[in-house]
This record gives structure tokens, C-alpha cells and sequence, in this order.
């Protein structure tokens, strides 16, 4: 899988599940912004999705 494919996966899993997220807004809201990121990286099925297709960059 080339730079590019795995690039266009990954924006395509946030455009579709992480664009307009409740779970995100309403963490902004109630705890902070730097909560709300944390959460999504390592408690959302999404992040840690985007998380395991990003280390193959590496």
C-alpha cells in the first residue's frame, strides 16, 4: 500500500465518523479540548482505527 492510499484511508475514516463527532464536542465542552483529543486517540475505535493505519507511514 503506497504513502498516498494510506493517507486517502485515513481522511476518508475521519471525514465519515469524525466530522461533526458528538462524543468529541461534547468532551470540548465539558473537560477541554486536550481531553477531548486524548480521548479520541486512545478511546475511540476510530482513533485507535486511524492510529494503527498511520504507523504504517513509518
Amino acid at each position: 500500500m503506497s504513502r498516498k492510499e494510506i493517507i486517502n484511508e485515513v481522511e476518508e475514516l475521519m471525514i465519515n465518523y469524525c466530522k461533526d463527532c458528538f462524543l468529541h464536542k461534547h468532551h470540548k465542552e465539558e473537560r477541554g479540548r486536550r481531553y477531548a483529543h486524548r480521548f479520541c486517540i486512545k478511546e475511540c475505535t476510530v482513533g485507535e482505527k486511524i492510529k494503527s493505519i498511520g504507523s504504517k507511514l513509518s
